[in-house]
Order: structure tokens, then C-alpha cells, then sequence
């Protein structure tokens, strides 16, 4: 019963991570990556402040806060705060096809960080992985001219890498934080929203042109990009007896989600993408395959 619960679970967390790169191009119509960045992680630390309350865990917030201040003020730097604003970029300067296909290599680059920083062997599946995976990268990039090299965007295409780098290294600094993971990720958005606000009072940024959907938009970003999905992904995984089979689930999100891009915003998926996109899935499937079970530090990643 807690099986078939769990895959529940990490379903419905896969289909609302599948909608958000569609959500993100109708959010970036009206907002700015930083307004965007703002108004979402209001919305979702509201979302898991209302978690923690029916979970009765609001009590633990302050606690968890003052047992290692420096600490959560340097995962809320990293994330929300600077992963969402540079992916959030990435997505106004790239096709949205493009930026959610680069940014769905990150599992490739915390491979390579947990080498680098938990000293995690590299073998020889591993770069394969790699290797495949960052070849898909560059068909995507130069949108088929690998010879040629030449880039749309070049700083979206550096951007969308960047957060890879960002979110990897956010799981790098989670591996031995024993904390409740909902309060952890709730601290980030309390300590990122101060900040993030007055970066938008810095700007002068105006808020009263947003119209509705502008802000229907940048409230689903913050319930099922940042806030919400991320619990049913943690609860499918505490669930399972069987770790490998839900993460096995987020190979269909990109897939899912160039259909919705194409039919609900109209935009053109060109077929280098799609191309470079599998070979980037190839490469994630031949690392899970082999260390599914072995890399803690995957079990709680989330999709993109």
C-alpha cells in the first residue's frame, strides 16, 4: 500500500515539475527574473509555513536556525536566492525548450562535485554519463553546429550551466545537515526574501503593471516549483522501499514538458533539442543504473 503511495506521490510531484518551465515563460512575460524570484518565494514560504503548521513543526524553526546561523544563511544565499535569480535569466534569455534541457544536467555536475568535495570516486560509468550528458549540452546550445560552436546565448547558455553548478553544490552543503528537510528549505526562503526585496527596492522595480495572470503565474512558480512539489517528492521518497524506482520517474519531466511548451505557449522546439536532450537522459540513465543506490547525497534532488 505504501508502494503504490509512493509512486503516487512521486508522480504527482514529476507532472507539477513538468508544468513550471512553461509557467516560468508566462511569468517572465510581466515580471523581471528578480520580481519573479521575490514574489515565488513569498509564495512558498507561505506554502511551507502552513506545511509546518499542520505537520506541527513551526516550533523547530527558530531552533534549527540558531543551532547553525551561518550555515542556513549560506544555503538560503545559494538557494533561493542566487539559483532561482540566474535560472530564472536563463529562461528570459534562452527558448525555455533550451534552458530546461542544459539545466537538467545538473545530476551530471554533482557527480563531479561529489568527487571534488566528498572525495566519491569517479569511475568509469561516470564519465560515460558525463560525456554523453555534456555532448547533449552542446548539441542544445549551438542548436546542432557542434563544428561551428556558435551560440544564441552565449550568457543564457553560461547561466543555465551556472545554476547546475548552484544547485549542485546547495546538495553538496545538504549532505550532512540532519535537520527536518522541510524547515531546512523553509529557512532558505526566510533568510532569501529580505534580501531579495531589497534588491527590488535597490531597482526600483514597479510592481503595479503585473496584471492578473502575471501574478496567477508567479504564484504557481512558488506553490509547485519552490514550495509544495518539493514535500511530495520527500514524502514519495519515505514512502518507497525502493529509492531507484521513483527516482526513475523524473526521466519522463523533460519530455512532458517540452509537449507542454509547445501546445500551451506555442513555442518551437527545434530538433536539436530533443536530440540533445536524450543524450543528456542517456547519460543520467547510465549513472542511475550503476549508483542509484549508492549516492546518498541524490536521494532528496528534485527535478527540473
Amino acid at each position: 500500500m505504501n508502494e503504490r503511495r509512493a509512486i503516487g506521490f512521486g508522480l504527482a510531484a514529476v507532472l507539477l515539475w513538468s508544468t513550471v518551465a512553461t509557467a516560468f515563460k508566462i511569468t517572465l512575460e510581466q515580471l523581471t527574473p528578480l520580481q519573479m524570484l521575490t514574489a515565488a518565494s513569498i509564495v512558498s514560504a507561505i506554502a511551507l509555513i502552513t506545511i509546518c503548521a499542520i505537520q506541527g513543526k513551526l516550533r523547530l524553526i527558530v531552533p534549527t536556525f540558531i543551532s547553525n546561523p551561518l550555515y542556513y544563511i549560506l544555503l538560503g544565499l545559494i538557494n533561493p536566492l542566487a539559483y532561482y535569480l540566474i535560472l530564472f535569466k536563463a529562461y528570459d534569455l534562452l527558448p525555455a525548450a533550451q534552458a530546461q534541457a542544459i539545466n537538467y544536467s545538473w545530476a551530471i555536475t554533482l557527480t563531479l562535485m561529489a568527487a571534488l568535495f566528498l572525495g566519491q570516486s569517479i569511475r568509469k560509468q561516470d564519465w560515460i554519463a558525463c560525456t554523453f550528458s555534456y555532448i547533449g549540452v552542446l548539441v542544445i546550445a549551438t542548436e546542432g553546429n557542434l563544428l561551428g560552436l556558435k551560440f544564441e546565448s552565449p550568457l543564457g547558455v553560461g547561466l543555465a550551466l551556472l545554476s547546475t553548478l548552484l544547485w549542485a553544490s546547495y546538495w553538496i552543503l545538504n549532505t550532512k545537515n540532519t535537520s527536518d528537510p522541510i524547515v531546512s528549505v523553509l529557512l532558505g526562503f526566510l533568510v532569501a526574501i529580505p534580501i531579495a526585496l531589497g534588491l527590488c527596492f535597490y531597482e526600483g522595480l514597479q510592481w503595479s503593471h503585473i496584471s492578473m495572470k502575471g501574478w496567477l503565474a508567479v504564484s504557481y512558480v512558488g506553490l509547485f516549483e519552490m514550495g509544495v512539489t518539493f514535500v511530495l517528492w520527500l514524502t514519495a521518497l519515505k514512502l518507497t522501499q525502493n529509492t531507484s524506482r521513483i527516482s526513475n520517474l523524473i526521466f519522463a519531466s523533460p519530455f512532458i514538458s517540452l509537449i507542454l511548451l509547445a501546445t500551451i505557449i506555442g513555442e518551437y522546439i527545434h530538433p536539436s533539442t530533443l536530440v540533445g536532450l536524450v543524450l543528456i537522459v542517456i547519460g543520467l540513465a547510465i549513472q542511475q543504473i550503476k549508483f542509484g543506490k549508492r549516492r546518498k547525497v541524490t536521494t532528496c534532488q528534485k527535478v527540473k
